[in-house]
């Protein structure tokens, strides 16, 4: 399975950032990566960051993602993106229920599946988050936790399950520097797998990435794992030296 290495950018950038960003991403990724490769941007730098992709030649691979989607079609909801207006800019990915629109906008289990399940009907590829707090951690019911907010998933999306990517992210490793280590985040994302192939025998069409603070430092060990299809990378997406270095480590 090709490896995916998404960035998400989280609430960062600027027009005269972006361009500098993606100029040197271009520079090196002259080569081809053997990894498939996006960005999840700020909605207000879709159109920016897709059309440097048409203006720089080696950016031709690099696919383009949003960091949210609406759980509406369309209508009157005030500050929220459409599927079908992300699929206009060309969006590939959407990521959905990652631990900050949890925390922070309070998503439930079941408003990130319908949240996937929109993505899903408008052609859009879900990144949908699962993951664990420092507390749940410590407390042993990581597996639980995890298990359940996929299992809202599966069951909002039962048929279309192989098309999402699924991504752990361990809350108590996202932007702190503490990160899994290699066994740690394997054994996580085999129970994943196991819950998947339990869903659908075509469980194994589905990337699971491993979004906890994954770095230049860290990511081949982290990449080499078994069940480990790629990352989903943070701060490291801002800085072109550390994302390319993520990029070459893939498989």
């Amino acid at each position: 399975m090709t490896q995916l290495i998404a960035g998400n950018w989280k609430m960062n950038g600027s027009l005269a950032a972006n361009e500098a960003l993606l100029t040197a991403l271009a520079q090196g990724l002259a080569t081809p990566p053997r990894a498939e490769v996006a960005v999840c941007v700020p909605a207000p730098y879709l159109a920016q960051v897709r059309a440097l992709s048409a203006q720089l030649p080696s950016l031709e691979p690099l696919q383009l993602g949003a960091q949210d989607v609406s759980s509406q079609a369309a209508g009157a909801f005030t500050g929220e993106v459409s599927p079908s207006m992300l699929k206009d800019f060309g969006c590939r990915y959407a990521i959905v229920g990652h631990s900050e629109r949890r925390q922070y906008h309070g998503e439930t289990d079941a408003l990130v599946a319908e949240k996937a399940r929109q993505a899903l009907a408008h052609g859009i590829t879900p990144i949908v988050c699962v993951g664990e707090s420092l507390a749940e951690r410590e407390a042993g019911t990581t597996v639980d936790v995890v298990k359940r907010q996929l299992a809202a998933v599966i069951q909002a999306n039962g048929h279309c399950i192989s098309e999402i990517v699924l991504a752990y992210e361990p809350v108590w490793a996202i932007g702190t520097g503490k990160t899994a280590t290699p066994e740690e985040a394997q054994a996580v994302h085999a129970v994943l797998r196991a819950q998947l192939k339990a869903a659908t025998p075509q469980a194994e069409r589905v990337k699971i990435l491993y979004g906890g603070s994954m770095n230049a430092a860290n990511a081949a060990t982290l990449l080499a794992q078994p069940d480990i299809d790629g990352g989903l990378i943070g701060g490291a997406a801002l800085k072109a030296a550390d994302f390319l270095t993520i990029i070459a480590a893939a498989r």
